[in-house]
Parts: structure tokens; sequence; C-alpha cells
């Protein structure tokens, strides 16, 4: 078979991938539409997303569920394009925001938004993602100073063992800033590190989606320069790859969209390290081909997760980012194995 038969069936496949995994997407938001406190039955929920549902429903559907549900949606999209983008110019399986700690960050930047606005409700919550953007980049750029080699540039294996460094330091600096907010600030920062997307509201779909719609496109524009980080950097600099200035560009895009997406959806760790993988079975290896994937499988995941957390367990609710976790640390230790066998 030669190349462009190759690709053609790859390109088939991802389609079909696509086409499948936008239809389970579309039955898991439905399920979540219906499930809750309150019940509203299929019937109900397209009646009252057509406008003809009575007054409760329509309070329920577009001022608590819809709003949750599309922050959701667009955080796991974000989760699951990050983790591609860091595996790619990482060239490591296991690289994830979470463990090169990137969420670290962004949760150092959300105390700091908190400690001096007390709130993510009203106008306030549109500089939330600008806060752990602030949070994430500051990580990123100590990762950098210390990951980097003047003779050698960026070097990949080092970005992983200094980003799991830095995070622990975060996470501990993190950790002493929120011991001295109030009592009713420290529960939201704690339930918002948990990963839990409760009393989500429009201000908060409207403070997330310009960056998913902007960030996403350009990534999928530049999935040729994440296919020549696989060749290696000697390679990568034999065709004309500007590697470092290239990887150091992919790396500030991916920090932005994890830093974006944990923003509104908290501490949701995983995703980005099991949506690629997954995305890479279905669709193959070129960035073109399962980055769609990857994104369509983080938002399953993560409107599935919060799905079950809020309705199996009830009364009460359990965050997302914990049942995420319950499923995505196994998921780990598998690929460590797999990896070092």
């Amino acid at each position: 078979m030669d190349i462009e038969a190759q690709d053609k069936k790859r390109a088939r496949r991802a389609v079909y991938a696509s086409l499948v995994l936008f239809l389970v997407a579309l039955a898991v938001v439905l399920i979540s539409l219906n499930t809750g406190t309150i019940r509203l039955s299929p019937l109900a929920v397209v009646r009252t997303l057509i406008g003809n549902g009575s007054t409760d429903e329509t309070i329920i559907m577009f001022d608590f569920r819809l709003p949750r549900i599309l922050i959701t949606m667009l955080a796991g999209i974000g989760l699951g394009i990050s983790g591609a983008v860091l595996q790619g110019i990482s060239r490591n399986s296991l690289a994830d925001p979470g463990i090169l700690g990137i969420h670290a960050g962004a949760a150092f930047g959300l105390i700091i938004f908190v400690s001096f606005f007390r709130t993510i409700e009203g106008p306030s919550a549109l500089l939330i993602p600008m806060f752990t953007f602030a949070g994430g980049a500051l990580t990123a750029v100590i990762i950098f100073i210390f990951a980097y080699d003047r003779y050698r540039g960026l070097l990949p294996i080092r970005l992983i063992l200094v980003g799991i460094a830095v995070a622990a330091g975060i996470s501990s600096i993190t950790l002493l800033l929120s011991l001295r907010l109030d009592e009713d600030t420290y529960s939201f920062a704690a339930s918002w590190l948990a990963g839990s997307v409760w009393g989500r509201d429009w201000i908060h779909v409207w403070a997330l989606l310009p960056w998913i719609v902007l960030i996403v496109p350009f990534i999928y524009m530049r999935s040729l320069t994440l296919d020549i980080f696989a060749l290696g950097d000697d390679v990568a600099s034999g065709v004309g790859s500007h590697v470092t200035k290239n990887r150091l560009h992919m790396l500030s895009l991916a920090v932005a969209l994890s830093c974006i997406s944990v923003s509104m959806a908290g501490g949701i760790g995983f995703i980005g390290l099991a949506a690629p993988h997954i995305a890479k079975r279905l669709a193959g290896p070129q960035h073109r081909h399962f980055l769609p994937v990857a994104a369509l499988v983080g938002l399953v995941i993560l409107v599935a997760a919060d799905t079950i957390g809020r309705s199996i367990f009830r009364p009460n609710a359990i965050p997302a980012g914990v049942v995420v976790a319950a499923i995505g640390g196994p998921y780990f230790l598998y690929l460590l194995f797999k990896t070092n066998k």
C-alpha cells in the first residue's frame, strides 16, 4: 500500500471515529440534560430546548443545567487538545497538563483571584481565565528556565521531570494561600480544586467560549509542526524546522488552552493524558487526523464524569474531577506499565 492510499485510509478512519464520537457525545449531553435532582424526560428536554417548555422546565434547563454542560463540553475539548499538544512537543506519551504542573499554576492563579475578588459571580468572572493563564504561564516559564539547555534547546525528558518538581512547589504555595482565606471562600476554592463545576452560569460560558474557539482551530492548523516533533529534534532541524522556537510556541498555546479550560471546570486531571491515547488508537498517529477525535473524547469523558457525579451519588454530588481521577488513575498506571515493558 502506497503512502497516499494509507493516508486516505487514516483520514477515513478519523472521519468515522469522529462521527461515532459525535453521536456518543450527543447522547451523553441529552442524558446529562435529563439528569439531576429534578428529572426531565427526553421529550421535555427537546420541548424546552425549542422554547415550548413550562416556566419551571425553562429555568431548570437554561439557568442551571445548560450552562454547566456547556462548560464541561468546552473544557473537555480544551483539555483533550492541550494534552495532545504536550505529548507531541515532549515526545512523551505520559505528558499531561496536570503532570507537567500547568494545572498547579492555574490553581495558583485562581487562588490569587479569589483572594482579591472573593467571588466568581458577575462580570469579574471574565477575569478568571486571565488569572489562571497568568499562573500557568508563570509556571511554564519556571519550567522552561530549568528545562532549557543552551546547547541542546528545550529537552523533552527534562521538561517532564522539572514540571513534576515545580508542580509540587506551586501546589504547596497554593495550599498556604488558601489557608488564609475566609471559610466561604476556602470552601469554594477547595471545591474548585476538586474539579467541581457546580454553580456555573452563562457568564462563565462566555468567559471560556472565545478562548476555545480561537485557540483550538489555530492549533489544528499547526498539526504538521506537531508531526515533525515526532521525528526527533535532529531530523526536525534537518528538514528546516525551528525546533526550540516552534516547541515554545506550541507550549504556550497548550498552556493557554489548559489554563483557560481548568479556570471554569476546576482542577480536572487525566483527560489530557487519556484523550490523545484513545484518539491515536482510533484515528492513527498524525495530528491532523486525531486532534478532532481527541477533542471529542475529552468532551465525552468530562460530560459523562459530571453526569455520573451528580446522578449516581445523589443527593450528595461528587465533583467531576473525582470521577475522572477514579478512572484516570488506573489508566495512568496501565500506560506506565505498558511504556516500561
